[in-house]
């Protein structure tokens, strides 16, 4: 693994990229901001620019994760920006998360990915739920970057039905012994500790961390994927692994623990595929407003404009679905079904977004020298995990009319 990696960094330049982009806010939603989330914004917009965007379109094409990233998403206090300082973390509100992951999904969301993962799937379980020795363990290391982390839930016959899982774990006396595997984790491969989802005896759900070097632990990268391809995805295998007592998570346990999770990770997304869709819209602009045919530019065509102000309509709402969603989240008053909502519009509108932006920018849209191809393939990963499309469209006939229509 590591000499796959570095073969493949040799190929990744440093490009030199001018940002020029610039944020819609067709409705002032900067009015609704503090001035600490704007400086938020900003300062993420300008790691953006400076450490993801001169490096994105290499590392996409030859499907090479930047592990350096991660110690600088750990120095910019990417990691955990809603667990208390006390921990690492950077004690932010929630709209702050929301502005944090939507700058670098507007990078790229393989690099979002990487940095919700962390935040929502690996340091919120232990906050939340573990025991004080774990938080003061683990949650430092992580937040500043100096340790990787994964989330173990989908296994390869049980994604959308986790609680159909097969990994399991017996009591040993002195230790748990845990047997089962899991698929599709993104950061699994280098990851230095895994929250791993798996049934007691009694059959129960509890959280386990599973540390690297555990003998009989594998985490195998999984190879030729067409998206998400500067983020790093693999399996985790447990083939009679040893996980000390001192490691479950003591605070909860049931399904409900890591949907929660999955809850906090979603909502970084509705705000992440946000920022792709931003990304999509300003190319197609800048765009239509410099590309020449039959001596005009193509902005000033009716059907031109009227995919704009489509466009702009989206994100619009968009955003103002997202802002409300996390001032809800900062009262501890968002449920499941309002966090569906979010994910499933920003996730759909961002991909119909870019699909139409790539025809904009007609053959040019399917080259690297543009971001929105890269954006659409990875869109169509955002579309299916942390809850597929049409599973959070379940999740809200099950909240509108009171029937599950799956279990």
């Amino acid at each position: 693994m590591s000499e796959i990696l570095a073969d493949q960094n040799s190929k990744i330049r440093h490009r030199t990229i001018v940002d020029a982009f610039q944020s819609p806010d067709f409705y002032g939603i900067d009015d609704l901001l503090t001035e600490e989330h704007k400086m938020i914004r900003s300062t993420i917009r300008e790691f953006v620019g400076r450490e993801i965007l001169p490096i994105i379109q290499d590392c996409a094409e030859y499907n090479h994760f930047p592990q350096e990233i991660v110690r600088k998403f750990g120095q910019m206090g990417i990691f955990g920006p809603t667990v208390s300082t006390e921990y690492g973390g950077g004690g932010l509100d929630y709209i702050s998360y929301g502005l944090i992951m939507q700058e670098i999904e507007r990078g790229d969301s393989g690099m979002r990915s990487t940095a919700s993962v962390q935040s929502s799937l690996v340091m919120f379980p232990i906050y939340k739920y573990g025991s004080e020795e774990q938080k003061r363990k683990f949650l430092p290391k992580l937040a500043s970057g100096e340790m990787l982390g994964c989330f173990g839930l989908t296994e390869p016959n049980f994604g959308s039905n986790p609680s159909g899982m097969l990994s399991n774990f017996k009591d040993m006396g002195d230790h748990y012994l845990l047997n089962g595997s899991k698929m599709w984790i993104t950061n699994s491969p280098l990851a230095d500790v895994a929250v791993v989802w798996a049934k007691s005896e009694e059959g129960r759900i509890h959280g386990l961390i599973v540390e690297r070097g555990m003998e009989g632990f594998s985490a195998p990268v999984i190879h030729d994927k067409w998206s998400l391809r500067a983020s790093v995805t693999g399996e985790l295998v447990f083939d009679n692994v040893k996980v000390p007592k001192t490691n479950l998570l003591p605070g909860r346990s049931g399904l409900g623990a890591p949907m929660s999770c999955l809850d906090s990770a979603r909502y970084g997304i509705s705000w992440g595929a946000l920022g792709a869709a931003m990304d999509c819209y300003d190319t197609a602009l800048r765009y239509s407003l410099e590309r020449i045919q039959f001596d005009k530019p193509l902005a000033a065509f009716q059907l031109t404009q009227k995919k704009l102000a489509e466009m702009l309509t989206e994100i619009t709402k968009a955003q103002l679905v997202c802002w409300r969603l996390g001032t809800l989240m900062n009262a501890g008053k968002a449920s499941s079904a309002q966090i569906s909502l979010a994910k499933r519009n920003s996730v759909e509108i961002a991909l119909d977004i870019a699909r139409e932006a790539r025809q904009m920018l007609g053959g040019m849209g399917i080259t690297g020298e543009y971001p929105i191809m890269r954006h659409m393939m990875n869109l169509e990963s955002v579309l299916t995990y942390e809850g597929t499309h049409d599973i959070h469209l379940l999740i809200l006939g099950n909240h509108i009319t009171g029937i599950a229509a799956f279990k």
